[in-house]
């Protein structure tokens, strides 16, 4: 886990009842934004893309042991909520205990990764995961070292929109851009 010098921590961050859901509407919403931001900021500084809502309170990102206070699960689960609303989270089981972390919506990740593909003459070619997230083609590029579940959903979206078809092929996945 990232230890609190790593990120820029907000100033609500270090605010005791930023830890406590507010009750008041207005204050909530701004509090949710503000959730939103950070969970998002130390996903993509952390290059992370799961969290386990029944081991999230261990991470400094939901546990200030500073000034001893944590966002109760509760908590969490709204800030997921939120996040899911935003297209920045999407639970993985019925239970809502896993969830992907986006720090790019699907519709960013899908664009980014067909942007350089364009960029790269990579049209027309096969591409493997491994190739797309680890190669060094990529490794100036902001998917570099990305989930594997993630590249996939977003590689989705652009099959979807008919700019690419996922391939297996062995033990392997591809992607051919169009």
């Amino acid at each position: 886990m990232m230890s609190v010098s790593d990120i820029e921590w907000p100033w609500q961050y270090s605010f005791p009842p930023f830890f406590t859901i507010q009750p008041h509407a207005e204050t909530k919403a701004r509090q949710l934004q503000a959730w939103r931001t950070l969970v998002l900021n130390y996903y993509k500084a952390n290059k992370l893309s799961l969290l386990d809502i029944r081991e999230a309170h261990q991470s400094s990102l939901f546990n200030n042991s500073t000034i001893d206070r944590k966002l109760p699960q509760e908590g969490i689960l709204l800030v997921l909520d939120d996040l899911q609303k935003t297209g920045n989270a999407e639970p993985l089981d019925k239970s809502r205990n896993r969830w992907l972390i986006y720090w790019h919506t699907l519709e960013e990740w899908a664009a980014l990764i067909y942007n350089w593909a364009q960029a790269s003459g990579s049209l027309n070619n096969v591409c493997t995961f491994f190739e797309l997230v680890a190669g060094d083609d990529t490794s100036d590029q902001d998917f570099y070292g990305l989930d594997q579940e993630v590249l996939l959903r977003a590689l989705q979206v652009l099959e979807s929109q008919k700019k690419a078809e996922i391939i297996t092929f062995d033990d392997n996945q591809g992607v051919k851009f169009f």
